[in-house]
């Protein structure tokens, strides 16, 4: 049942994927198979090089398994484009074992190049609509297609036919059997190297004759590189509205578990590695607080899950805070923030406890004042966002860029969903109290937790009422559902850190939960005395929550390795 139960909890809440199945031969009956990405990102080209289209066909991927043998499908194709996004392609069925390279071809074979395109259905890479690629009329498709300009002269390479098809070879070691996403980089600076894109004309259409499109081809080998691996399946995040970077920027590229619903990131400030590293800079950094002795990270500590190890923190003057600092990771799905949900917006919040007074109290004026006047904060602003000026618009940028980069999604529960990890006895029952219903009339004895902190994220993002007793007048009752992700790290808890310990934790949903007509309907449908969990339940819950700690967050090693240079 629990491994059922994991099998659901991977497709749960999954992004859906512009994807087409390779057809790689599935493994004899009952063995264990898994699914291999191959996630693209393309390198930035030269300075003063506007490169506007690159689209590729490929065909024939293959798999090299340790003794040297090759498993190849022939009707796995992929269209990878720069312009569309359109950056992944899923080969299923790989079956378990050690593999050390993967293969493909530039290029298609001359039976299915030849073919009539009409066959393919809507969404397949070598739908004509779709990819763009195919010459109608004139029969067959353009395999490579690399277009840009340099100042206002443009150049134009499409590359076809039998002659320039390339096929390219990779070492990468991998596991198969689970779900793999191989990182590879493609290098539109190789192509472009040796060539004068300011001649007029500059441009090959592969015609009889043409030189120029076979001595670009024969660079395809050295095009592609693999530059990372990971266990997991990673999907590209979708903006509201899409929006290219600003010019001198370098996008970046958050690395999101499939397993995780698509966030909007937002269209006005989209990721660059630039406006990520100044909003990390400006997060440690204390010149936002009045008195300059306090910075974000002060109450935000990585190693605390990007929380506070007190129960309400201490402002940059000695003051005493009014709230437990909440962990900040996977803010890309928030829809409020601040225990009391008052920020609508990350831009909001980020710059509200740098002007509280119990906070950072410091006045905008003043830090806008420091950070102009400083000797690097300018070009670095200049270089994330085309201006120098630093305003209230631009630091909440910057900081709302760094935050929104902190993603949090690979916990040995993570590692157990993903069949790369087994859950102990205790932890398994603890899972299984999670997801379960407290009605003993109909035979469920639960924890009863998932209603609040169900799904991938462990939290539905909720403002309600828990049952706390002695609350402060100020305090209305009602305050946002926590994600779970991480607290064996992030005590202590609650709005007030009130509680030291999960155990005491569990011990107020047990039997402390207090009546009130705010109490949320979840809890408020239990018995008055509480659900009396025993104590081995107890303990099996804190096992199954501790879970839910990403080393990963704490110690990040390759896991954005696409966004390196």
């Amino acid at each position: 049942m629990v491994c059922s139960l994991l099998n659901k909890l991977w497709f749960f809440g999954a992004a859906i994927c512009v994807l087409y199945s390779s057809g790689i031969p599935l493994a004899a009956h009952g063995e264990p198979t898994g699914k291999v990405r191959l996630q693209f990102q393309i390198k930035s080209p030269p300075e003063g090089v506007q490169l506007t289209r690159l689209d590729l066909l490929l065909s024939r991927l293959a798999l090299q398994r340790s003794d040297g043998s090759w498993m190849e499908s022939n009707d796995w194709f992929a269209f990878v484009s720069q312009q569309q996004n359109r950056l992944t392609s899923d080969s299923d069925g790989v079956p378990d074992g050690n593999y050390k390279a993967v293969r493909f071809n530039v290029g298609l074979p001359e039976e299915t190049n030849r073919a009539n395109p009409a066959q393919w259905p809507p969404n397949h890479p070598l739908h004509p609509e779709l990819n763009g690629m195919h010459w109608g009329w004139l029969g067959g498709y353009v395999f490579a297609a690399i277009e840009g300009k340099v100042a206002d002269q443009g150049f134009s390479y499409h590359l076809a036919g039998k002659e320039i098809i390339q096929t390219v070879e990779l070492p990468v070691t991998f596991k198969g059997g689970g779900p793999v996403t191989i990182l590879i980089e493609i290098d539109p600076n190789v192509w472009l190297q040796g060539l004068d894109l300011k001649t007029t004309p500059n441009s090959t259409h592969s015609r009889p004759g043409d030189s120029l499109a076979p001595a670009i081809a024969e660079k395809f080998g050295s095009v592609f590189k693999v530059r990372g691996i990971h266990s997991d399946l990673f999907q590209q995040p979708a903006r509201s509205t899409p929006q290219s970077v600003p010019a001198g920027t370098t996008p970046y590229r958050l690395t999101i578990t499939e397993r995780f619903s698509s966030p909007a990131l937002p269209a006005d400030n989209p990721l660059t590695k630039e406006g990520v590293a100044l909003g990390k800079r400006l997060f440690h950094d204390k010149i936002l607080s009045g008195k300059q002795t306090q910075s974000c990270a002060s109450c935000h500590m990585e190693s605390r899950a990007f929380s506070h190890d007190v129960a309400t923190s201490l402002g940059g003057e000695g003051q005493k805070g009014v709230r437990n600092a909440m962990p900040i990771f996977n803010l890309a799905w928030h829809k409020a923030f601040f225990w009391d949900g008052r920020a609508k917006t990350l831009r909001d919040q980020v710059l509200m406890p740098i002007q509280d007074k119990n906070e950072m109290n410091a006045s905008l004026d003043l830090v806008l004042q420091r950070l102009n006047g400083d000797s690097s904060y300018p070009a670095l602003f200049r270089k994330s966002f085309g201006s120098d000026q630093i305003t209230s618009a631009s630091l909440a940028k910057a900081l709302e860029q760094y935050l929104l980069s902190i993603v949090s999604q690979d916990s040995k529960f993570d590692r157990a969903v993903r069949k790369q990890a087994e859950l102990t006895a205790e932890e398994r029952l603890g899972l299984q109290l999670f997801i379960t219903e407290h009605d003993p009339e109909r035979g469920l004895r639960g924890a009863d937790c998932f209603h609040c902190h169900g799904g991938t994220l462990f939290t539905n993002h909720g403002i309600t009422n828990n049952g706390l007793k002695e609350l402060s007048p100020r305090d209305r009752g009602k305050f946002k559902t926590p994600s779970l992700r991480n607290i064996a790290l992030t005590a202590p808890y609650m709005h007030d850190g009130r509680f030291t310990t999960l155990e005491e934790v569990i011990e107020h949903y047990s039997s402390g939960v207090q009546r009130n007509p705010d109490l949320d309907p979840n809890l408020a449908k239990h018995p008055a005395t509480g659900i009396q969990l025993n104590a081995e339940e107890k303990k099996a819950l804190v096992s199954f929550l501790r879970t839910l700690t990403d080393d990963q967050l704490l110690h990040p090693t390759d896991l954005t390795v696409a966004n390196q240079p």
